[in-house]
């Protein structure tokens, strides 16, 4: 045994230094294996982090691809958009239009005679105001009968079918103005009265009878000749004209001038989907390859190296990818016949020209093919999501991992214990013998002394 300085009492052993290693030589094998096993898990659950991340944003991509109609887009050109700008739904069909608009749609709005201040009593009685078939009453009161609390009640009302109240003051003084607030003939505004001591009627309107307020703006329909075709809306977002095109009316066109108006099928805009569906599956193939990949020049995997899940999601992945869409006849069935294409490495190119080709010629079959209820989207986003669902496989095995985590622990935790046992054991057993080998010694030096006096007696 090597010299180990003195530290026992009686014994000269260093206790502590000989515990310490006993312990650690006892926790070796038990310690290796549970490093050794967090090490493989937590790479593991790294790895299955990765693996989710990718999946949900491919699945993002997919859902965005598909709801928003990318396959069929619609483009609107304006010979002028000083008069109006236009968005096409995918509905739209294609065509030309000559459009006019000859009125804007407005809003009612009354003006009351001019009061001294905002604070002058106006009088007491109750207020009916309609917005076109719709109306409420507002009860005024002597105390709150002010051009101002009649604003505010106004206002506050919780049946206000739809006025909004405010003073303007001018040189003349403030008045009450009133502003419906929609716009359209069907929403114009009538004001009368009833009860009280009569002041209220300064600010009565009514079309067939009483006008003490004014008319400050007419309640009008927007008006739009379409091809020569009369429409009137209540507002200046026209939908109701052509079908799965909305206007947005900006100013009357000039008289006896029209805009000419196009809708036609946005190439350039499907064409981004299909490049946008192409980067967003290279990029989870990337993920997937880089997962389950050996690097024959380090020899190492990757984490995820020969794992039976992360090949069957790559096999089911690839075969949605190449196989034909089920309901789609004729020369276009499968990306690959879109320009498409499987790479060596597994990625997908998409071929401008091929892809363009396909477009010109059958742009139903390039929708079918990823957006119909079969198509490639629809399914990849369906299984992305049933993989990665809070029951999917992928999230299951990830809370496996985390499960196997928290048991390694409660073992390293007993591990722990057992040791701080053995420790204590060893401490026990090793004071006890120097405690042993501190008697020895006193015993011996006692000797030596009884033997020295004695022999020099001799």
């Amino acid at each position: 045994m090597a010299t180990i300085s003195s530290t026992g009492i009686g014994s000269g052993l260093d206790i502590d230094s000989l515990v310490s290693k006993l312990v650690a030589a006892e926790k070796s094998a038990g310690q290796t294996r549970i490093d050794n096993k967090k090490t493989t898990l937590t790479q593991q659950f790294s790895a299955m982090a990765t693996l989710m991340g990718g999946m949900s944003a491919f699945q993002a991509s997919l859902n965005s691809l598909v709801t928003s109609s990318s396959f069929t887009s619609r483009n609107v050109t304006l010979s002028d958009d000083a008069a109006f700008t236009a968005k096409a739904a995918s509905s739209a069909a294609a065509g030309s239009y000559d459009v006019q608009v000859e009125q804007l749609a407005k809003a009612a709005q009354l003006g009351s005679q001019a009061f001294a201040t905002a604070g002058t009593k106006v009088g007491t009685g109750t207020l009916t105001i309609s917005v076109g078939a719709s109306s409420f009453n507002i009860d005024v009161v002597d105390g709150a009968n002010s051009v101002a609390n009649i604003r505010d009640a106004i206002n506050k009302s919780a049946a206000n079918t739809g006025v909004q109240a405010s003073l303007l003051t001018d040189v003349n003084g403030t008045h009450l103005v009133l502003t419906s607030q929609k716009t359209g003939a069907n929403h114009a505004l009538k004001v009368t009265t009833s009860g009280g001591d009569g002041g209220l009627s300064k600010l009565v309107y009514d079309p067939s009878g009483t006008k003490n307020m004014e008319v400050r703006s007419e309640a009008k329909d927007a008006i739009v000749f379409v091809s020569g075709y009369e429409i009137h809306s209540d507002s200046n977002t026209v939908s109701n004209a052509i079908e799965g095109v909305t206007l947005t009316l900006k100013a009357p066109t000039d008289e006896d001038t029209s805009v000419q108006l196009n809708v036609a099928r946005d190439d350039a805009a499907i064409q981004d989907a299909a490049k946008k569906f192409v980067d967003s599956y290279n990029s989870l193939a990337s993920t997937i390859k880089s997962l389950g990949k050996y690097d024959v020049s380090t020899q190492t995997g990757g984490p995820l190296l020969g794992d039976a899940m992360l090949r069957n999601i790559d096999s089911q992945v690839r075969k949605m990818i190449s196989s034909p869409v089920a309901g789609v006849t004729g020369s276009y069935t499968t990306l690959a016949s879109l320009g498409i294409t499987t790479q060596a490495d597994g990625s997908l190119k998409l071929d401008p020209v091929r892809f363009n080709a396909a477009l010109q010629a059958n742009p139903g079959a390039v929708s079918d093919i990823f957006t119909s209820d079969n198509g490639v989207t629809v399914k990849l986003a369906d299984f992305m999501g049933s993989k990665t669902s809070s029951t999917g496989e992928v999230t299951t095995r990830s809370s496996d991992i985390t499960d196997t985590l928290v048991d390694l622990k409660d073992q390293q935790d007993a591990l722990d214990a057992r040791m701080k046992v053995i420790q204590d054991r060893y401490y026990k057993q090793f004071n006890a013998l120097d405690s042993l080998l501190a008697q020895l010694n006193n015993t011996a030096t006692s000797l030596d002394g009884w033997l020295g006096t004695n022999s020099k007696k001799d």
